[in-house]
């Protein structure tokens, strides 16, 4: 077919193609195709037949073959020829996919519309808006304006033809503000005071009044939680609790609350302990880096050195990295981690670069000390263990290098009884978890025969869940009973009694002497269960049942129970008999450290013996200076099991940049480092030879909260407004690169950043700028005229009507009702029932009491369980704790009417809240009550009719639950 007629046939086929109906953008819909299908024979490495695509220059030079790009004219762009197929015989790519009719589409109406080319050469990619140098911009001449952010609002309305919006009314701004900086709404009492309150600094003391509040910090934290998706258990297949994540929840709430100026509490959430070494902020803000999920069986079960270990701990500092470059930067360097960055300036070296950052981390509890001078303490102990340890594997190399291979078999022997005996402390048997102690559980053995015993022995069971440790289950109460008939009715004899509390053993086994009786089966009955945490049970690690020439009749022996977790190798019955518990083969071990002993004993000298001295006297001194707690945190991990950590000391895992993201295709080994995405101001860390891993993540954050970034003071500014408004400057508040949105304010964001960085850190004072401004106080009205131009209120010239998050909904009620409990900090609260807790726990909220008082504190200190949401709150929109959440999203449904009017949780508050009101006089003044704790006002005399009868008909409960229900009391305004 000659070459005209195909061209002529397939360039109408491009024509024909759907128009974007947009104006193309360069980075957004162009770049992309260029640098999938052309850069890599035509790109910065690569130039065939002359023709470069990556800068612009070069593109419109072209090539050998002709012109590359006509703006304004598709037809004679070499460009589009060869990739719409108008030359067959230089079709392009030559290989792989080929251009779909949309991304053609695309080129001609780019070309077309002039092929404008923006920030786009290889050599100028840093040129962008957010990447630029942070300064102060002047603030616009304003008549009648004192606050900035007002002067630059209404000069953009101006230049947009739009107009500002007038004053909310006192009883709408001081509902506004109070649930925007406390997430509770004001009292009745304290609407009518400042309705009637005409001084002039009335507002601005309710604003500094409302800002001391400890309810700011709880409010503000639950925001930051959102961002850096924290959760109280661990996600994946086998989502566990994390019993110690809650100390980062309060960290955050106390950092809000005491005002902690921004550039330190970004420091302290990357690298607390080295920054700010020996205080309970600088560890408990850790838990920064371990909040998202984590994969406890591609760490826990799967050793580093298989392909899914390998994938589980890449995904694990991918998490890392991201969390802190979205979080206070704003970049989506994640984006890089299979390629260069499409859009930005960021490597693929240079994201690995951030991953070597993270090389010695891993997730695990880490210990703290509330009083600074004990964390020093601490802190040169475990300093000085660590240099005794590394003086006591040089002698330890030197003895392996002398005594051959039996030490070292010796050694491996040693490793393994201590593994055993650490690996398989917690197995064994657990019973069912019941909500009283008073429940009688038994568990029993069939010893094949009825025997004559000597002994019986019960061994504990050793389980950290949450924080019990040594003698996990093993009862309060309890008897031991033999006989021969299986279900215990017939000729039962007590061995051993215990009606008195027992004193938990730890893992010591218990051994019960028998005097007489004999018996084929072996029962063991829980008459008083041991706290687990808001419920009981029942657990051992092993049972021996010993005649008198010391056989254990028991091993192996087949078991039966009243009830059993059955979540093997963990927990299930047959480990009751299988020879495994906490301590039990200390003999062995013994018997080995013996035997090594002999075997070094000539080569043992004074400086060898002086340092296991020295060790030892440091361990039993560090044993001594007990944490205050522990936080589920970032920290070097020495582990056991498959998850071993990252190596002696903390020292980092080589870091290799991967093709493609592929574990299994490692190319060079990267140091860390910060992406060079700024013109000024380099990411280079100058690090020593031998620098320790902290010292990756204090130059990180140091980068980070340095003046010169522009992005970390730009993001925070932007999520603060962002979270008074409903839409920040930058509608993309974790990507303020060329994927994201423009600033509607550009020069209004740099003035708050500015002000912001350079005039104390406060985000106190931010907030009250905020606040105090006209544009924050306009009502929400609409107006037809600037409807019509900026329907989406880009521009603020009026308040945007915002519905109450998911937290503040429940807390409302609660507060309503005359229930809510304002205790701070501590553990997490649990609205559910556990059940299979120790294997894959199922959170089942429909069995939980609403009426349980536990329950009443604020929602920050809800338990946030990642695999399944609280579904009232989910309907809500609350944030899912598995995802990094910039901003929530806002609906409106048929099924928020429903849970809000049917849900258990709503109807209890409708409850209490007429019982709280029931003295209050007639049905009428019981009814106003109600309305003046629900919306904070007098209800009209319609209102108050309608939901008189309302009551009078179906109950003041249900008139209660009308009100509750009412959009007054779920919208901000």
């Amino acid at each position: 077919m000659p070459r005209f007629v195909l061209l002529a046939l397939l360039l109408p086929a491009v024509a024909a193609a759907a128009e974007p109906v947009r104006k193309v953008d360069f980075d957004r819909d162009v770049r992309p195709i260029l640098v999938k299908h052309c850069h890599s024979c035509h790109g910065p490495d690569k130039q065939k037949g002359g023709l470069r695509l990556d800068v612009k220059a070069d593109v419109l030079k072209g090539g050998d073959s002709g012109v590359a790009l006509v703006a304004g004219k598709p037809a004679e762009s070499l460009l589009l020829k060869l990739v719409s197929g108008g030359d067959p015989d230089r079709m392009m790519p030559p290989k792989g996919d080929r251009l779909t009719k949309e991304q053609l589409a695309t080129l001609k109406a780019w070309i077309e519309q002039g092929a404008e080319w923006k920030g786009g050469d290889a050599t100028d990619r840093r040129d962008w808006w957010s990447l630029k140098p942070l300064a102060k911009p002047a603030v616009p001449s304003a008549k009648g304006v004192t606050n900035p952010i007002d002067a630059f609002v209404r000069a953009k309305l101006a230049e947009k033809g739009l107009t500002p919006s007038a004053e909310a009314d006192r009883r709408t701004l001081i509902r506004r503000v109070s649930y925007d900086l406390t997430g509770l709404p004001p009292t009745f009492e304290e609407v009518e005071a400042f309705a009637k309150n005409t001084a002039a600094d009335a507002y601005e003391k309710l604003v500094d009044k409302l800002l001391a509040s400890p309810r700011y910090g709880e409010r503000w934290a639950r925001h930051w939680l959102d961002v850096v998706h924290y959760g109280d258990t661990h996600g994946y297949d086998k989502d566990k609790p994390r019993p110690n994540a809650w100390p980062y929840r309060d960290y955050v709430i106390r950092a809000f609350n005491e005002d902690k100026p921004y550039s330190r509490f970004v420091q302290e959430q990357i690298a607390g302990d080295v920054l700010h070494p020996n205080t309970m902020d600088g560890v408990t803000a850790l838990g920064f880096l371990a909040a998202g999920p984590w994969d406890f069986i591609g760490h826990a079960e799967v050793p580093e050195s298989k392909i899914d270990g390998k994938i589980a701990r890449h995904l694990d500092r991918d998490d890392m990295v991201a969390t802190t470059m979205n979080t206070f930067a704003s970049l989506t360097v994640q984006c890089a981690q299979c390629h260069n960055h499409k859009f930005d300036p960021i490597s693929q070296k240079e994201y690995y670069q951030l991953q070597a950052v993270f090389a010695a981390i891993d997730r695990a509890d880490k210990p703290y000390h509330a009083d600074p001078k004990t964390a020093k303490r601490a802190a040169e102990l475990t300093a000085k263990r660590d240099i005794l340890n590394a003086k006591q594997a040089e002698y330890d190399a030197v003895l392996r290098k002398a005594c051959g291979e039996k030490l070292i078999e010796l050694d491996r022997r040693i490793a393994a009884a201590n593994e055993s005996n650490t690996r398989r402390a917690e197995f064994g048997y657990h019973s069912q978890i019941a909500p009283k102690s008073d429940a009688a559980k038994w568990v029993q053995i069939d010893l094949g025969a009825s025997v004559q015993l000597a002994k019986v022995v019960l061994w504990p069971c050793h389980d950290d869940f949450n924080g019990i440790g040594a003698g996990f289950g093993f009862p309060v109460r309890f008897k031991v009973e033999s006989s021969d008939d299986v279900e215990f009715k017939n000729g039962v004899k007590v061995l051993v009694e215990h009606a008195a509390d027992v004193k938990n053993p730890g893992v010591a086994a218990q051994t019960i002497p028998v005097a007489a009786g004999t018996g084929r089966y072996l029962r063991v009955t829980a008459t008083k269960l041991t706290p687990r945490q808001n419920d009981y049970n029942f657990a051992l690690a092993e049972v021996e049942a010993l005649d008198t020439a010391g056989r254990n009749l028991a091993a192996g022996a087949a078991v039966s129970a009243l009830d059993s977790i059955e979540a093997p190798t963990r927990w299930r019955k047959a480990n009751l008999t299988d020879g495994f518990a906490p301590g039990k083969g200390n003999g062995d071990l013994a018997a080995l450290t013996a035997e090594r002993q002999q075997v070094i004993a000539k080569f043992t000298d004074p400086a060898t013996a002086a340092v296991a001295a020295e060790r030892a006297a440091v361990e039993h001194e560090l044993g001594a200076v007990p944490p205050t707690g522990r936080v589920y945190a970032g920290t070097v991990h020495t582990g056991s099991g498959a998850f071993k950590g990252a190596g002696p000391a903390g020292k980092p895992r080589p870091i290799h940049l991967l093709k493609r993201g592929d574990v299994k295709s490692p190319a060079e080994e990267v140091g860390p480092g910060a992406p060079g995405v700024f013109k000024e101001f380099d990411g280079k860390f100058d690090l020593s030879p031998n620098h320790a891993e902290g010292d990756r993540r204090a130059a990180l954050a140091k980068w980070l909260t340095d003046a010169k970034n522009p992005l970390a003071w730009r993001s925070v500014v932007n999520r603060v407004w962002q979270y008074h408004f409903g839409r920040g400057i930058v509608a993309t508040p974790n990507d303020f690169g060329r994927m994201g949105q423009l600033p509607t304010h550009p020069e209004l964001l740099d003035y708050l950043a500015a002000e912001f960085r350079d005039g104390g850190q406060s985000l106190k004072k931010l907030h009250k700028l905020i606040v105090t401004s006209a544009t924050y106080k306009q009502v929400s009205a609409g107006n037809a005229k600037n409807d019509a131009a900026d329907a989406g209120n880009a521009y603020m010239w009026r308040a945007n009507r915002r519905k109450l998050e998911a937290e503040a909904i429940r807390d409302s009620a609660l507060l309503a009702a005359g229930k809510l409990d304002l205790k701070m900090y501590g553990p997490a609260f649990q609205d559910f029932v556990v059940q299979r807790p120790e294997h894959s726990p199922h959170y089942e909220y429909h069995l939980f009491d609403p009426n349980d008082p536990s329950a009443y504190r604020r929602s920050v200190y809800r338990f946030l369980a990642r695999s399944k949401p609280q579904p009232f709150m989910t309907v809500l929109d609350c944030a899912d704790p598995s995802m990094q959440v910039d901003q929530r999203i806002e609906t409106l449904s048929p099924l928020q009417a429903l849970a809000l009017f049917n849900n258990g949780f709503m109807l209890a508050m409708a409850k209490h809240l007429a019982t709280r009101v029931e003295k209050a006089g007639d049905l009428a003044a019981q009814v106003n009550a109600a309305f003046r704790f629900t919306l904070g006002r007098e209800p009209s005399k319609a209102e108050s009719e309608a939901l008189t009868a309302h009551a009078k008909q179906h109950g003041l409960a249900n008139a209660c639950r009308v009100m509750l229900n009412l959009n007054e009391f779920v919208f901000v305004d």
